[in-house]
């Protein structure tokens, strides 16, 4: 629990110094990565962005370090 609160304290005290960037459009960044089905477990979950943090944990990753590394702020 503390350290949700010294992460929300970090959070507020960014937030009146400067405005935060976000990350980007993740589906639209998704699709450079020419993922098929079998990416995502399978014909059934084909386009289920939120699997592929279970079947390709390394995309996810990929995606939140390409964010961090323009200069994004939140992930």
């Amino acid at each position: 629990m503390r350290d949700t609160e010294a992460r929300t304290a970090a959070l507020l005290e960014a937030l009146e110094e400067r405005i935060l960037v976000l990350d980007g459009a993740t589906g639209t960044a998704l699709q450079g990565f020419d993922l098929t089905a079998e990416d995502f477990g399978g014909p059934a979950f084909e386009g289920c962005n939120e699997n592929l943090c279970l079947t390709r944990p390394n995309v996810g990753r990929g995606l939140s370090r390409f964010y961090l590394e323009a200069g994004a702020d939140l992930v």
